[in-house]
């Protein structure tokens, strides 16, 4: 397979990266492409790609030969902690930059490469309705409310060209993320434990769900 996924430099992308380089080819898409380079595997594929410039022609150079994507998964996320009052229109934009319109753009640009594929966007259960929500958070948890609503627009829009798109609603993994933006939080999963958990799905669940947003978290909302 060749399987494309964002924010793959660190965290839950680069571990969830080395689990399906295992078998496929991955392209990896990350501003910051050293620790793939580091990885000397021939099966990662390091592309240097700044989502909230989305810069198309960087993506023409590594896939215009390639006929075929078998999934995506929507990693990349930005998240900056900030009470309303001193959320900048910047923060905001940024955020949904990379939350919210990178996966969508990037779903566009493979459209006509991708065949009886799946697609998995990784929100957040700040981004599902009804679950806790925490201060400083409301333009992250917004963005990724948008990724859920997106997983279901598409896959309604596109299923009869056999291509499903789901979404998982991470509850708190222990991340350099997290650490940045809640110091002393200790999160009860770490990237490695969630990673495996997401190649999984990304390879077999769409044989089980289509459209929808399946929350992986411990704690209850």
């Amino acid at each position: 397979m060749n399987i494309v996924i964002t924010g793959a430099s660190r965290g839950i992308g680069l571990e969830t990266a080395k689990l399906l380089a295992k078998e496929h080819k991955v392209f990896c898409l990350s501003r910051n492409v050293s620790p793939l380079v580091n990885l000397n595997n021939d099966n990662i594929i390091p592309v240097s790609f700044d989502l909230e410039t989305f810069d198309t022609s960087i993506l023409d150079v590594y896939f215009e030969s390639t006929d075929r994507i078998d999934r995506i998964i929507n990693n990349a996320g930005l998240l900056i902690n900030k009470p309303l009052e001193e959320l900048s229109q910047n923060d905001l934009q940024r955020m949904y930059r990379v939350n919210a319109i990178a996966p969508h753009l990037l779903v566009q640009y493979f459209l006509p490469k991708i065949s009886d594929g799946h697609i998995v966007n990784i929100s957040s259960m700040g981004g599902v309705q009804g679950t806790a929500k925490f201060p400083g958070l409301s333009g992250y948890s917004s963005s990724k409310g948008a990724v859920t609503i997106l997983t279901e627009c598409l896959a309604e829009e596109l299923k009869e060209q056999n291509i499903a798109i789901n979404a998982l609603a991470l509850g708190a993994v222990q991340t350099e993320m997290l650490s940045e933006a809640f110091p002393d939080y200790q999160a009860p999963l770490t990237a490695q434990e969630i990673a495996e958990y997401i190649a999984d799905f990304t390879l077999k669940g769409q044989k089980y769900f289509n459209g929808k947003v399946l929350n992986v978290a411990l704690s209850t909302p």
